[in-house]
């Protein structure tokens, strides 16, 4: 009597079983006490090195002395200013340029932009942007050549999660780390390609009568 012939799906499966041996054991429990969003402290130190490594400049001040600040960056020059920017913030050196829905010609023509930001991570020396009134369309932080943020110190966080939890997803959100900068194919570094070549972020004390730390550099 001949046998039933062996499949070669049954030789398969065969070997696999074999490889296998016993049953499979349980997988074994993973401990979830990483790092969450909110359980790391914001260094503000660390925020203002990793923008520095990435050329930007940054002015620590407070509240009382955004202007002055300001005025040493941009003093004299026409500025695109967003709608909801707080008028303390420019000083009466600068030619304000409201951006009611200014033309491209217009907006790159001007010599730079004063804004406000979203959020700030201390990690990655990054600034949000999500079009709020105090920072206005991508337009204007694109095309002028200095873009002058300022930023409260309590708008720092720790970490890339932090800022998600912070912002509305539905936003425009535009995540800014240093000047606009690229490499050409010999890696020569070029900035100013794909927007700003010069960024500023005036880091305002969260209290405020705070010291100022670091003095504004004279505009050149």
């Amino acid at each position: 009597m001949v046998g039933r012939a062996v499949s070669a799906r049954e030789v398969i499966l065969g070997r696999l079983r074999a490889a296998l041996g016993g049953p499979v054991p349980a997988p074994a429990e993973v401990a979830r006490d990483y790092r969450g969003p909110g359980s790391a402290v914001v260094d503000l130190d660390l925020f203002v090195e990793r923008l520095t490594d990435y050329r930007a400049t940054v002015h620590r001040c407070a509240d009382a002395d955004v202007a002055r600040t300001v005025d040493a960056v941009l003093g004299g020059r026409r500025v695109v200013v967003p709608p909801g920017l707080p008028r303390h913030w420019l000083p009466d050196s600068v030619t304000a340029v409201p951006d009611d829905d200014l033309g491209v010609d217009v907006v790159a023509a001007a010599d730079g932009v004063v804004t406000g930001a979203a959020v700030a991570v201390a990690e990655t020396g990054t600034i949000v942007l999500d079009a709020a009134a105090d920072q206005g369309r991508r337009l204007i932080t694109l095309l002028p050549d200095v873009h002058v943020c300022v930023l409260r110190a309590d708008q720092v966080v720790a970490t890339v999660p932090d800022a998600l939890a912070r912002v509305d997803p539905g936003r425009p959100l535009t995540w800014v780390s240093g000047p606009s900068a690229t490499s050409d194919i010999e890696l020569s570094r070029v900035e100013g390609v794909h927007g700003p070549r010069n960024l500023h972020v005036v880091l305002v004390a969260a209290e405020p009568g705070t010291p100022v730390d670091r003095e504004p550099e004279a505009r050149g």
